[in-house]
């Protein structure tokens, strides 16, 4: 699934993903799921037999796409033929009349392209316990919520020690750290959606735009600012 536009979240019990734009989102046979669109989106879906799985993926995975998966991704996906000529991009006007040899050798293009395609670190893992799955669910409602994890605990009957164990058991990480994936994760969000960075990065829980920016760069490689500005938002 690649959103052309806007921005794409997919959920499955082990967790979350977020898909902005440039990026796409490999989804293994047989794996439940569910996706929101975030904002107005475009979305590419490109379907292969069970059997493919050039990611030798369990869960979903998000990846970046290069220049040439976009364009096949496109040429295969749009359904140019029900537009008229001017509606249509330049890669939309080339679907229109492809053989069925044709549209084989772009599906091979585009499997050669996931082998190779880097993998992005856009996943936010899902507990188990039910005290965690409640602070979960208090967080992604209010990722801005500033209670410690202690007054957390208290809000779900459990203990600090007890909650910072289950943490790095479940997820495989602290609880600060989870917490602030997860306020990376809804700031993308918000700032694919052109929203202004302080606002967002008041929002999601920082202390200050700085902290805020450095940490969203230390995890998707650019600043806020600079990101949107390659969206052109």
């Amino acid at each position: 699934m690649y959103p052309s536009s806007g921005v794409l979240s997919v959920s499955t019990s082990a967790g979350s993903w977020v898909v902005p734009p440039q990026r796409a989102v490999w989804l293994p046979a047989g794996v439940a799921h569910s996706h929101q669109a975030h904002g107005p989106t475009r979305m590419h879906s490109l379907f292969f037999d069970p059997p493919a799985d050039p990611l030798g993926a369990v869960q979903p995975t998000v990846i970046s796409v290069s220049p040439l998966m976009r364009e096949v991704l496109i040429v295969l996906t749009d359904t140019a033929a029900e537009r008229t000529p001017a509606d249509r991009t330049a890669a939309e006007r080339t679907a229109v009349g492809r053989t069925a040899a044709e549209r084989e050798h772009l599906e091979a293009v585009a499997f050669d392209q996931l082998r190779r395609c880097p993998a992005e670190p856009l996943h936010l893992p899902e507990p188990g316990d039910d005290r965690l799955r409640a602070i979960s669910a208090i967080l992604h409602e209010d990722p801005g919520d500033p209670r410690t994890l202690a007054e957390l605990g208290r809000a779900v009957g459990a203990g600090e020690r007890t909650l910072t164990r289950l943490f790095r058991q479940q997820v495989g990480m602290t609880f600060p750290q989870w917490r602030t994936q997860l306020r990376l994760h809804r700031a993308l969000i918000r700032i694919t959606q052109g929203d202004p960075v302080t606002t967002v990065a008041v929002a999601v829980g920082f202390a200050n735009p700085s902290a805020f920016i450095a940490a969203f760069k230390a995890m998707f490689g650019d600043t806020p600012g600079a990101y949107q500005r390659t969206l052109g938002t």
